[in-house]
């Protein structure tokens, strides 16, 4: 019997909806929780809305609840899919492919590929496009794998922040670490490991200097290589744009996407978040 692959992602891999709807994607929703009310990530909560309540209003975020994951394998199976590749956000940063993987278990009537992409936002976007696009050119369930798989270890992630003050609150930081940064207007280069985990790739004295340092590391990466690029923002949408211009005119950009990043991730890292991912082609 003939494959029929659908990809099931989650709201925080920050890929573009139009790209999304293109290739028919499947997503679950992140959950922004304020005291009087739950928001689905992008679905009925934009990030402008995180960020303008902030900081007096600094909501709490929750992975989808295992009855919507349920509900979206089921809605697979009823469209017609035999297979489903299930990509998601670094389970280091979140339960979310945790329980994807244990709500697959009960369809046994589909094959299912749950995979921890060990990375996040535009860094997971670039590996679900990627296998989009497999899936659409006829790639065998196998051969799609088998290509994540080789694209995962090559995707990098780097981002600023305009302050740690919401990763340590999060808890995604330590507080030692927020208040030193703060204290010495050092702005840390944010970077994620082959685990999945965040780390300080290095540090920059002030926001300028911080966003050179970006600048000059997708410099130093098109210097010897062909790369896709992406750029993203979290409520800093005229530093994304002249970002985007100077890095749109470097040499061997094969491809360039840029994005905000979703409420759900922008709740633990406050407006002014600039980031790039991008591997090699």
């Amino acid at each position: 019997m003939k494959e029929k692959i659908a990809l099931l992602v989650d709201s925080m891999c920050d890929l573009p909806r139009e790209i999304i709807k293109h290739f028919g994607i499947k997503v679950i929703a992140a959950k922004i929780i304020y005291p009087d009310r739950e928001y689905s990530d992008r679905v009925d909560i934009e990030p402008v809305d995180v960020y303008q309540r902030m900081p007096a209003e600094i909501p709490t975020t929750a992975m989808p609840p295992l009855s919507e994951i349920k509900e979206t394998f089921e809605k697979i199976y009823q469209e017609g899919y035999t297979h489903v590749i299930a990509l998601h956000i670094s389970g280091e940063l979140s339960g979310t492919a945790q329980a994807v993987k244990m709500v697959a278990q009960n369809f046994k009537n589909l094959t299912i590929e749950v995979i921890d992409t060990k990375t996040l936002s535009m860094g997971t976007g670039w590996i679900i496009l990627d296998a989009a696009r497999n899936i659409a050119n006829g790639l065998s369930f196998e051969k799609v794998i088998n290509n994540i798989q080789r694209i995962m270890p090559q995707i990098e992630v780097y981002y600023i922040l305009e302050t740690l003050e919401y990763l340590r609150r999060g808890g995604r930081i330590g507080r030692v670490a927020s208040m030193l940064g703060e204290f010495l207007h050092l702005k840390p280069i944010i970077s994620v490991d082959r685990l999945g985990k965040y780390f300080v790739y290095c540090k920059s004295r002030g926001r300028n200097k911080s966003i050179e340092k970006l600048v000059e590391i997708v410099e130093n990466a098109v210097k010897e290589k062909h790369i896709n690029l992406a750029v993203m923002h979290g409520g800093a949408a005229k530093e994304l744009e002249k970002l985007v211009e100077r890095l749109r005119k470097l040499p061997n950009i094969k491809e360039l996407i840029y994005s905000d990043i979703s409420p759900a991730l922008g709740v633990h890292t406050g407006p002014g978040l600039l980031g790039i991912s991008f591997y090699e082609v």
